[in-house]
């Protein structure tokens, strides 16, 4: 452990690139824990290295103030269309139970969501109190977002093939690897988690050999790497980017990055890319995680990453995966707002099908598949405009759940460690943000992202009475979560004793529902996610498989 001393609620620790100043803090339940935020864990990514792989940080001369947070990464505030952050956003931010133990303690690495777009490590959003109540480590940092996280070029001589926010993420977990014994942690018992598009990012990272052994285990909440928003083709993006802007030149990758070099940053997160058939194919954002185009050293997605599945380095370690209960329902505002999506999808249910199935049948073939959708979520009422809660259900699956099956199969098939899977169901009226936000007083169920606000401290939630059913989820949250980082086994003792058991079965998936109490059982999904499972051809198609126990390929989609 490095020398480190405290006076007068300040706390100094001397690391080999330089000291930080941190703080004693208190989370809102005054336990104390020891803050240290806006770590630099890269150089800026200015200049030169705007698109580029990040550099590592260089060392420092004297004591830097890490006692409060950096800016967030540059993007745009899709609410009030402001602009925040700022380019130089490559920070993180370390919070330790304690400083001094007799065993270093366990770490839990978290990588925001935000649609590759938006989000960061903020206090105000994913504050740490709840964590500190634990013996543990907890890191949050920041990556850059949209087009300066993730715009690629084709031409190998400019050392742009994208993915630039992925190798923030893999620099971020080497810096822990190498670093975070100086704050009690231990490097060799890492867990990294993350929601949404973080979730999404733990799943890739467990797939790129670009970060082997850099974490003993994974949970990824409401996102994997297969989901179809994290693998939409950048046609043209650039070029697309810069034409917003002005440019006049023509499709060629040296001009284009020579005209988007010289823009404000702020431009580069304001801009309306996707056409009108990308849109009609529920294209969600131009600019994500690609399969880069050349390969080169630090190379983090060669291929597809469902052809990764078979072959990834993290097949020896153990994974916790989930979502909400009603993921689509973050969808509620845009559907009310654009009615038109819903007519769309009635009038073509083919476009509610995977597009590798799409890809792989006849027209008539997936008019057929989509009307079956349509029956299997809407039972025997009729499809029209006003369904709006049966349209948010299919997102439910489009968009997460199908594709969270699709992984946890391909575990079973391949991993030789345990999966274990949980189902966030608990319904606050008035705590879950998500739902609050994207939805009306009647809307009810638990929206995508809900669960966060059980793990992080957000500055618009209030402090709870330890007798209700919101302060008991919270600990039943953290309880679980650090237990695993702890030991790999999500079976808490400490608040409501359960057995949560691997997956073993391929059908009738049994995990947690983590609700009113916590039950292992059959998730209630499970009818759903095999019917729209027998939409592929076959286990290959569906999982990377060769075959796949009790699915009988050739039977009907049910009717549930």
């Amino acid at each position: 452990m490095s020398q480190n001393a405290q006076k007068d609620g300040e706390c100094i620790i001397t690391l080999p690139l330089g000291g930080i100043k941190g703080r004693e803090s208190k989370t809102i339940y005054d336990q104390k824990f020891f803050s240290f935020e806006g770590i630099p864990y890269a150089q800026p990514p200015l200049g030169e290295l705007r698109f580029r792989a990040p550099a590592q940080v260089e060392p420092w001369k004297g004591i830097k103030d890490c006692t409060k947070c950096a800016s967030k990464p540059l993007q745009l505030n899709p609410v009030n269309e402001s602009i925040e952050g700022s380019e130089d956003c490559l920070y993180l931010n370390v919070y330790a139970k304690r400083l001094n133990s007799e065993k270093p303690l366990p770490v839990l690495v978290f990588i925001p969501g935000g649609s590759f777009r938006a989000g960061g490590a903020r206090r105000e959003t994913l504050g740490p109190d709840y964590f500190m109540n634990e013996d543990v480590v907890l890191v949050t940092f920041n990556y850059r977002l949209c087009a300066l996280g993730f715009l690629s070029l084709a031409d190998p001589s400019l050392s742009i093939p994208g993915n630039a926010g992925l190798k923030d993420q893999v620099l971020a977990l080497k810096w822990v690897k190498q670093f975070i014994s100086h704050f009690n942690g231990d490097p060799k018992n890492v867990t990294v988690f993350g929601s949404s598009a973080g979730a999404a990012s733990t799943h890739l990272l467990m797939l790129s050999e670009q970060a082997r052994d850099l974490f003993k285990r994974a949970i990824a909440m409401s996102g994997c790497a297969l989901n179809y928003w994290v693998n939409m083709p950048q046609t043209n993006m650039a070029y697309r980017l810069a034409k917003f802007h002005g440019y006049n030149g023509d499709n060629i990758d040296a001009n284009v990055l020579q005209f988007l070099n010289k823009l404000d940053p702020a431009k580069l997160v304001v801009h309306s890319l996707l056409n009108k058939d990308e849109q009609r194919k529920s294209y969600m954002f131009p600019f994500g995680p690609i399969v880069e185009p050349y390969i080169e050293e630090g190379c983090i997605i060669p291929e597809r990453p469902f052809n990764m599945l078979k072959n990834a380095w993290s097949n020896k370690i153990s994974m916790m995966i989930g979502g909400t209960s009603f993921e689509g329902l973050f969808m509620y505002s845009t559907l009310k707002r654009n009615p038109d999506i819903m007519k769309l999808l009635f009038n073509e249910p083919a476009l509610i099908l995977p597009e590798d199935v799409y890809n792989s049948n006849t027209t008539k073939e997936n008019k057929r598949m989509g009307e079956q959708l349509l029956k299997l979520h809407f039972g025997e009422k009729e499809p029209n405009d006003h369904s709006l809660l049966h349209y948010l259900d299919i997102y439910s699956y489009k968009i997460f759940w199908h594709d969270f099956h699709r992984t946890i199969l391909a575990r079973l098939s391949f991993a030789l460690a345990p999966t274990f899977l949980y189902r966030f169901g608990f319904d606050s009226p008035d705590f879950n943000p998500n739902r609050r936000r994207y939805s009306d007083e009647k809307a009810r169920g638990v929206s995508h992202g809900d669960d966060l606000c059980y793990l992080f401290h957000a500055r618009d939630s209030r402090k709870l009475y330890p007798n209700s059913a919101e302060y008991k989820t919270i600990k039943r949250m953290i309880s679980m979560w650090t237990t695993y980082a702890t030991t790999g086994d999500p079976d808490s003792q400490t608040t409501d004793p359960i057995i949560w058991d691997a997956v073993t079965k391929y059908y009738n998936l049994r995990g947690v529902n983590i609700g009113q109490h916590l039950e292992f059982k059959t998730i209630p999904e499970v009818d759903k996610l095999e019917a729209w499972a027998k939409l592929y051809k076959g286990p290959e198609q569906l999982c990377g498989a060769h075959k796949v126990e009790d699915y009988n390929w050739g039977d009907p989609l049910p009717t549930i």
